[in-house]
């Protein structure tokens, strides 16, 4: 019996000391997958629920941070894979409230200008990263925001270090030009010309 408590003791101190320190860098990863604060703290929460259930499986010195966006990685894919598969529920009450709010927005005065500023993110290079291919935004994400080596993002995605790298470039690339207008109005040159 002591056994098992000093066993579940030091269980919830490596839990404690290696993996809870992540979860800001966890819940940021996630949103960006998402978009969705609610399905980020979700992702989160199912994250850390079966990296306890997997504590054992952890090796106490390795890279925590790797393994924990790994587990978080699969359960968006999951997640996805489930929601893709089920039909779209529609409430009918929350059917006729939209009708009902659409209705009176027609008959109000639109204001163009503040109907475009309100559904704005934030600043441009958000926008940029959130607009690539998952493929690519999640690579940008591992690499340039949470400083991932190639190794552990391939660990991390499940690919060849060279496909990695392929998707790091092409999701740069693409960055440069969703950038190149933004970079212009704050002044920097294109230096290629």
């Amino acid at each position: 019996m002591a056994n098992d408590k000093e066993h579940r003791q030091k269980q919830i101190n490596k839990f404690e000391k290696d993996l809870l320190p992540h979860v800001d860098a966890l819940h940021t990863f996630a949103y960006h997958l998402s978009y969705n604060d609610d399905d980020a703290m979700d992702l989160v929460q199912e994250t850390y629920l079966k990296a306890f259930k997997a504590i054992d499986s952890y090796d106490e010195g390795t890279n925590a941070k790797a393994w924990l966006f790994k587990i978080l990685k699969n359960n968006y894919i999951n997640q996805y894979r489930r929601k893709s598969k089920r039909p779209r529920k529609v409430d009918l009450e929350d059917y006729v409230s939209l009708q009902e709010k659409e209705d009176s927005q027609l008959t109000g005065k639109v204001d163009l200008r503040q109907e475009i500023f309100e559904d704005l993110m934030g600043d441009e290079v958000t926008i940029a990263i959130n607009s690539l291919p998952i493929d690519f935004r999640t690579v940008i994400l591992l690499c340039d925001v949470e400083g991932f080596t190639y190794e552990e993002i391939a660990k991390i995605l499940d690919v060849p270090i060279g496909t990695v790298r392929s998707r790091l470039h092409r999701a740069r690339n693409l960055l440069k030009e969703k950038l190149k207008v933004y970079a212009q109005k704050l002044g920097f040159k294109d230096m290629r010309n």
